[in-house]
């Protein structure tokens, strides 16, 4: 992505849907001191540096696009390593073993989910190296007001973004026959207001990917976009799931 739409894609990371999220990430990540600990997916850095703070110097985050690589080496200074890279096939991660690793929201966008996986499993400790994942099913994602059709026409141009909008719903079998054991999953709903924070970032997302997509066109987008932002506090939803797993 360029510059301005990591920014805003950054944005979205401090509003109040985006901390509930991170909490409960923490809550089920379990970083303890000592632990050394890999998130991929850093982002600008929020959770990488509670990790940080949580579990000390072994704390490494990785992520593919350079705005945010900056922007989390700014957020956690010396108290975490950060590296540019993009997860992939085996070597695409920094060298383990990490006691325990987060993929936040990326697995839905790797070209190859097996090699992904696999890797993940490469970089955990054996005999309990623990994984968790958060990815989203993009075909709940539910927008107030009228015009419940053309809704759907938006929704389903903006899963033609991403090579796996129900990610979540085929992962189970995966991280099976990558190596891993005692898989739990668990739906994590977010909900906000459609005109602002979380809600009015993805709109603003959704508006701009949307056109050409689905037949519609850039004015059906712009007053879908108009229609939802006059909605005030009516809360869009969507499901986000985490799913955990252990390296045996």
């Amino acid at each position: 992505m360029d510059a301005a739409s990591a920014r805003r894609v950054a944005d979205t990371y401090d509003t109040d849907e985006a901390r509930t999220e991170r909490a409960r990430t923490l809550e089920l990540l379990r970083p303890r001191p000592g632990e050394r600990v890999l998130v991929v997916g850093t982002g600008p850095g929020q959770l990488l540096d509670e990790v940080a703070r949580a579990a000390g110097p072994g704390a490494t985050g990785v992520d593919p696009d350079p705005v945010m690589v900056t922007l989390a080496r700014r957020r956690c200074g010396t108290r975490a390593v950060v590296e540019q890279r993009a997860l992939s096939g085996r070597g695409s991660l920094p060298d383990g073993p990490f006691d325990a690793v987060a993929c936040l929201q990326v697995l839905e966008f790797v070209a190859d989910v097996p090699a992904a996986v696999a890797e993940l499993h490469r970089v955990l400790r054996p005999g309990g190296g623990r994984l968790l994942v958060l990815d989203t099913d993009w075909s709940s994602l539910h927008w107030p007001g009228p015009g419940q059709d053309r809704h759907r026409r938006v929704r389903d141009a903006w899963c033609t973004t991403v090579p796996r909008p129900r990610l979540p719903h085929q992962l189970g079998p995966l991280l099976a026959r990558a190596g891993f054991t005692g898989e739990w999953t668990h739906r994590a709903p977010m909900r906000g207001p459609a005109s602002t924070g979380y809600g009015a970032a993805l709109r603003e997302m959704v508006a701009d990917a949307a056109p050409g997509r689905c037949g519609l066109t850039r004015a059906e987008v712009d007053a879908w976009a108009a229609g939802v932002a006059a909605c005030g506090d009516d809360p869009f939803s969507l499901d986000r799931w985490f799913l955990g797993a252990t390296r045996p």
